[in-house]
């Protein structure tokens, strides 16, 4: 399980001290060793490897890795760029549906959002881990803690920082948010079960963007190309 080594490392290396990580290490140690565990190890903090600390405009936050093979890369809402357009999950095509609708963004052919990570979108999952075909599985092993702890250090970053909670777990997050400085955005989950009571026409990007650029910060060009 590869390691942090970006401007995160002093920020987190604390967390890494702790009891429950410990505890932690050694359940996934045991997963990885015995049944399928998405995303591979080596992918498992890829959000903060694209995303620097300092590099932080935007926080969306999600549950779980998607469960299915292949997907899962360590972006939240994301999938490899292999997937086919048919196969994307469709939480993120209600994304793109919503981006159409605020942004006038044409709908890709792929899932793979490391662009967004690339321009400070930090893309976290509250729980990094997950058993095959088996959501929720990896919850309450420790992972919410230490997300919890890097949303904390967020919340103390001097950098105006939009936060996007979207559904009631990333919601009850708020409450962790309370520097001055940021913009806490929320919106039922796009999942197919709740999309349709608020998350579309949320216009949470447009409104992310207009906070950016009114504190001076260049704002995040949502389109993702086609492959």
């Amino acid at each position: 399980m590869p390691g942090i080594s970006n401007d995160w490392l002093p920020v987190l290396q604390g967390e890494f001290k702790k009891p429950y990580y410990s505890e932690l290490y050694k359940f996934l140690k045991d997963e990885y060793n015995t049944t399928k565990i998405f995303p591979p190890s080596e992918d498992i903090f890829n959000a903060f490897h694209y995303t620097p600390y300092n590099k932080v405009k935007v926080v969306i936050l999600g549950q779980d890795p998607y469960h299915n093979d292949g997907q899962a890369h360590g972006l939240a809402f994301s999938v490899k760029p292999e997937i086919r357009e048919r196969d994307i999950p469709p939480s993120l095509k209600n994304i793109y549906k919503e981006l159409h609708d605020d942004l006038g963004l044409y709908i890709p052919n792929n899932g793979y959002l490391k662009k967004w990570a690339d321009q400070g979108v930090l893309l976290l999952n509250t729980v990094l881990t997950v058993r095959a075909h088996l959501a929720a599985s990896h919850q309450k092993h420790g992972w919410e803690q230490f997300t919890d702890a890097v949303i904390r250090s967020l919340n103390d970053s001097p950098n105006p920082i939009v936060f996007m909670l979207w559904g009631r777990p990333a919601g009850e997050k708020e409450i962790m948010l309370d520097n001055e400085k940021h913009l806490v955005l929320k919106a039922p989950h796009p999942s197919p079960l709740s999309a349709s009571r608020g998350f579309f026409g949320c216009r949470h990007f447009s409104k992310c963007n207009a906070f950016l650029e009114k504190n001076g910060i260049s704002p995040i060009d949502w389109q993702i190309e086609n492959i």
